[in-house]
């Protein structure tokens, strides 16, 4: 099981807060935005006797909060039997990978990615074929020609983050018109993480996989509440497809784990009633923190960071030889004032660590104020680790 490149230098933080430091978390998604009230209400005043097992498949109620933003977003052929609720998205994706993959089979997926979808993978032997983007063309979509070339007959699906994590790309519906003959041709699935599509930036709008109606047994989308609500603890996210068959063997992985976690669902299903203010307000805050961020970014000598149209990651390329190396000596060397900036190492979002080796994930989850003054601090390490360095 590889390590996290996101979480496996919290144990230096840890060490640099005991020593009376204080450290911006730039590392991580856990948005600093207040939870819906409804949401938090929800938990709070619900009237339980039992803590009972939910529904395999989720409860009722829940589903039917699914179906109704799902046809909000012009899906109105889905019903309750389309989606599969889970114990966050990250289960979601274990189910997808298991349904569709045996021991040895290949899925590919445009890199950098989320990390953990190696963790995903490396469970189920499941091998991962990378194919590169870069960050001079803000991390596009790779040619088709690189697809058709690494399909073979263990291939079994495409796999995207659509806004991307760590990237922040925006997939237009003209790559995903693409990636959709592909699968087509190969008879192979796209399983799409769409868990950022309500926060796309610039009068964008993410396009989802279930907008070709072609793909009704090719396709799989990823959804979850963490982000779209700021409620990473609620641990409630979903598999949604057409298919039957794909539904039906994933169900399988749904009853073998039991069920779903009751309150993270009485809790989401609150907050999909009357949110369009709560997500139009929350964009608008990230929207106003990208700008800031990538605008200070680079205007630091030697920093280059493409704008993401989605999500709330950002990649940047600093001037340092392993940011690996420079991520963990700022929380052990480094300190402005008591302060210090942690930030996730990009080498873990490549299958080849070397192809992210000068780059790093940010995350812009602070406020304006504290986004401000992390980039400063990044600015003073940068300066200070080159001359420890003599780069």
């Amino acid at each position: 099981m590889p390590a996290s490149p996101v979480r496996k230098l919290v144990p230096f933080a840890t060490e640099a807060k005991a020593k009376g430091i204080k450290v911006f978390h730039l590392n991580i998604g856990q948005p600093d935005i207040p939870t819906p009230q409804t949401a938090l209400d929800a938990i709070k005043e619900n009237d339980l006797k039992i803590y009972e097992y939910a529904l395999s498949e989720g409860n009722i109620e829940y589903r039917e909060a699914l179906k109704t933003y799902y046809h909000s977003l012009g899906f109105t052929d889905l019903t309750t039997n389309n989606f599969i609720v889970t114990n966050g998205g990250s289960e979601a994706l274990n189910f997808a990978i298991s349904t569709l993959c045996d021991e040895g089979d290949e899925v590919i997926i445009p890199e950098p990615y989320y990390a953990n979808y190696n963790g995903f993978t490396s469970t189920f032997n499941v091998n991962v074929v990378a194919i590169a983007s870069s960050i001079e063309t803000g991390f596009s979509l790779p040619p088709m020609e690189d697809f058709e070339k690494k399909i073979t007959s263990k291939t079994k699906a495409i796999i995207l983050c659509n806004p991307g994590n760590p990237t922040g790309y925006l997939y237009t519906k003209e790559e995903l018109q693409k990636l959709a003959k592909i699968a087509l041709k190969h008879d192979i699935v796209i399983i799409s993480d769409e868990v950022y599509r309500e926060y796309v930036y610039d009068g964008e709008k993410a396009v989802s996989i279930l907008e070709f109606p072609e793909l009704k047994d090719h396709a799989i989308v990823i959804d979850s509440e963490s982000k779209r609500y700021s409620m990473c603890g609620a641990r409630i996210g979903c598999l949604i497809t057409r298919s039957k068959a794909i539904h039906q063997a994933a169900m399988l992985f749904a009853q073998a784990r039991l069920s779903p976690v009751l309150l993270g669902q009485i809790a989401a299903t609150a907050a999909h009633k009357d949110d369009q203010a709560y997500i139009l307000s929350v964009r608008e805050e990230y929207t106003k923190r990208r700008n800031l961020l990538v605008e200070l970014l680079n205007a630091i000598p030697g920093v280059y960071c493409p704008k993401p149209k989605g999500a709330f990651y950002c990649v940047a390329q600093l001037p340092v030889d392993d940011t690996e190396e420079f991520a963990q000596w700022m929380l052990e060397h480094f300190e402005h004032n008591g302060e210090t900036v942690m930030v996730a190492p990009a080498g873990g979002f490549y299958s080849d660590p070397e192809l992210g080796k000068k780059q790093v994930r940010i995350a812009y989850v602070l406020n304006e104020e504290d986004l401000k003054r992390s980039v400063e601090l990044l600015e003073k390490a940068i300066s200070a680790y080159r001359q420890v360095k003599d780069l």
